[in-house]
């Protein structure tokens, strides 16, 4: 695994999934890691215990995306627990498939997105940046999280939402590297169909699709996009910036996909 033996690391939304994976590699590569989550504070409590465990540093922090207030109070508090940070993973986002939010409205779930998952990414991406960059640490990175097929699209309620939200991450986080750059690296891992809560329940129908759409024909797991997100913020990924790197096992062309239930 990458060395990040000395680094301080940040992962939104690392309670569960995802973002729980990254913060358990970012740490097993050597890192201390600030763990945060918006409700689920047993599931970050957790994953600190879990990294303590291990004999790795881990402090929890919680704030709720949806404040812009709240998102600077927490760069600020994040900052402050080691006294810096090498490298931020923007993995938070708001769960509009799985928990209550299913419910809202497409215009109430496309409004929440927005918040938690683009606001706060380019928000909260722009000053930390500009605190990388006053640190003056070598190595310093920023990670934000997109979607593999948000540039070509999906069909559905669904496909609208991330395509749109995703697209604007991804855009914004291209130019960021522009503007950070040489200081601070930013690049994007654009996960594919990956089996965190939403795919644990889906039907035959979405699970013969994942499969179908990747060359590797199988699910993603948490831990193949935390093994990425671990080698876009270390030492061996120096020269690489700007850059969307796709974890999805090969998106799959060719394929004609069923219409999901």
């Amino acid at each position: 695994m990458p060395d990040l033996t000395g680094k301080i690391a940040v992962v939104t939304g690392s309670s569960s999934g995802i973002g729980r994976a990254t913060a358990l590699r970012l740490a097993a590569c050597g890192a201390s890691v600030v763990v945060h989550a918006a409700k689920n504070r047993s599931g970050a409590s957790e994953v600190c215990d879990e990294i303590r465990r291990l004999g790795g540093n881990a402090e929890a922090i919680f704030c709720d995306f949806r404040d812009a207030a709240d998102r600077l109070r927490f760069v600020e508090a994040a900052w402050n627990v080691w006294g810096g940070v090498d490298c931020w993973v923007n993995n938070a986002g708001a769960d509009v498939l799985t928990g209550a939010d299913k419910e809202l409205s497409f215009a109430d779930k496309l409004k929440l997105l927005w918040q938690v998952d683009v606001e706060s990414t380019i928000e909260l991406s722009r000053e930390v940046g500009r605190r990388m960059i006053d640190q003056q640490r070598a190595g310093a990175a920023i990670v934000n999280i997109g979607w593999d097929q948000s540039e070509r699209g999906m069909e559905g309620e669904s496909g609208e939402m991330f395509a749109a939200t995703k697209s604007a991450i991804t855009a914004f986080s291209r130019s960021l590297a522009r503007s950070l750059a040489p200081q601070v690296r930013v690049n994007v891992v654009a996960p594919g169909w990956i089996k965190t809560s939403w795919g644990e329940t889906a039907s035959d129908v979405w699970s013969r699709r994942a499969i179908a759409e990747s060359l590797l024909q199988r699910w993603g797991t948490p831990d193949d996009v935390a093994a990425a997100i671990a080698f876009l913020v270390s030492p061996e990924s120096a020269f690489i910036t700007g850059h969307v790197l796709p974890v999805n096992g090969g998106l799959n062309h060719s394929h004609l996909p069923e219409r999901g239930q």
